[in-house]
């Protein structure tokens, strides 16, 4: 009997046992919820040569930030799946590629395995959302790029709860979140325990500017979510933001020490880093004071995780020294960055130099310097990757120096190019 996964599509395996507990590590994966080593153990104990399970370990461990583990587990996967059927040696291949640091090469197979085998889903993911192959490439027109590469494939996926996750998100970032919250509410109809599908209702409700309902649904919601799984620290990062726009400021860091900080996440450093980073940051433009132990907190935590700057962490580095008023930091942060730069290794370019310059202007209240840094690469800024939502750090830095510098009317104007989504500042801000 020919075994299948839940796409329909055969996989080499003669274990029930096998089959089951691969579907269920796969939906784990793409859920960011349940416990994915232990599907994946049962799965190989069942079956110790089911190559997909392999690719299945090799995805976890990539993001789970265990980079040598999930080459080594790619690999065995390749190795397996000559015994495999042509897709599933292409499905492997393509995580062998994502683990070996050769993302262009593996999007482009991506993109070729998908019009050939559409409702490969597993295959599809490390191309979708915005910390995906896409998402961080560096190039403006990503977003759209994103749409256009799901878009021929609505058909072939129906109404599978993954697919309306990631492309209901994908029309939240080009600004049409009506119809991707549409998409998104269904989804969660049929898997309400998804992580990334509350994720990304979060997304389309923050744009549209409903941050009571977000707050209140998650305090529901992330109670019952393991702070094991790997979205943990940024849905608890949706929830502060919901508190910061409400200006229910007393709950912010409490609820950010007990999840996010550094010190108990056991999300991807990259999440924990950058959320924790932009929180504080954009806490202090909603008017709280300053945390210095929580800046310190993540500014040893960047020493020891990200020595360089890499994709986001990048635009993000320099924060907790500007903030801690360690110029050496800044300043070797910087150089970092326009090595880097220059030698085109990172895909947003020089712009994470120049945020750097905006954000310490900010911090010596240099405000005309903020504006001038920013306003010519306002369009840019898409390059450095994340959401909307994450980009608004930028924003309201922006915004917050405009204010100050007695440009309110400069700042109501900047809003209102911004026609496609909500105020996503607190208003008082402007009054």
């Amino acid at each position: 009997m020919v075994l299948k996964d839940r796409y329909g599509l055969h996989i080499t395996t003669s274990s029930d046992v096998a089959q089951q507990a691969y579907i269920d590590a796969v939906d784990a994966i793409l859920s960011a919820t349940g416990n994915v080593e232990n599907a994946l153990d049962k799965c190989l104990n069942a079956d110790p040569n089911f190559a997909l399970a392999y690719s299945a370990r090799a995805r976890i461990l990539q993001l789970t930030g265990k980079m040598p583990d999930a080459k080594l587990a790619a690999e065995k996967a390749v190795e397996l799946a000559v015994n495999a059927t042509d897709r599933e040696r292409q499905h492997a291949e393509i995580f062998k590629l994502l683990t070996s640091g050769q993302g262009p090469a593996g999007l482009e197979l991506i993109r070729k395995h998908v019009t050939e085998y559409p409702t490969d889903a597993f295959a599809l993911a490390p191309a979708c959302s915005v910390f995906g192959l896409i998402g961080f490439s560096g190039r403006v027109d990503r977003e759209n790029e994103q749409v256009e590469l799901l878009k021929p494939l609505t058909k072939a996926y129906g109404d599978d709860w993954w697919f309306a996750t990631v492309f209901g998100f994908a029309l939240v970032e080009i600004g049409e979140w009506l119809k991707g919250r549409e998409m998104v509410e269904k989804a969660l109809q049929q898997n309400p325990r998804s992580a990334h599908t509350a994720h990304v209702w979060a997304h389309a409700l923050y744009e549209a500017g409903e941050d009571r309902i977000v707050a209140d649904y998650l305090e529901k919601w992330l109670p019952d979510y393991s702070l094991d799984n790997y979205l943990s620290c940024h849905c608890w990062w949706h929830y502060c933001l919901s508190k910061l726009m409400l200006g229910e400021h007393k709950d912010v860091l409490p609820v950010y020490e007990k999840y996010c900080s550094p010190k108990v996440s056991n999300s991807p450093s990259i999440n924990v880093f950058t959320d924790g980073a932009a929180l504080l940051w954009r806490s202090e433009l909603a008017g709280m004071d300053r945390s210095k132990r929580h800046w310190e907190e993540l500014l040893e935590f960047r020493k020891n995780s990200f020595p360089k700057p890499m994709v986001f962490v990048d635009a993000h580095g320099a924060l907790p020294s500007i903030a801690l008023n360690d110029q050496d930091d800044v300043d070797a942060w910087h150089d970092a960055l326009v090595e880097a730069g220059q030698k085109e290794k990172l895909p947003a370019g020089m712009i994470p130099a120049e945020l750097l310059k905006a954000f310490s202007s900010y911090e010596t209240k240099d405000w005309n310097s903020v504006i001038t840094i920013l306003e010519p690469i306002t369009d840019d800024v898409i390059r450095i990757g994340g959401s909307r939502a994450q980009r608004d750090l930028i924003q309201n830095t922006y915004l917050s120096a405009l204010v100050n510098d007695g440009r309110i009317e400069a700042a109501r104007s900047f809003l209102d190019t911004k026609h496609d989504r909500q105020p996503t500042v607190p208003l008082h801000n402007f009054n």
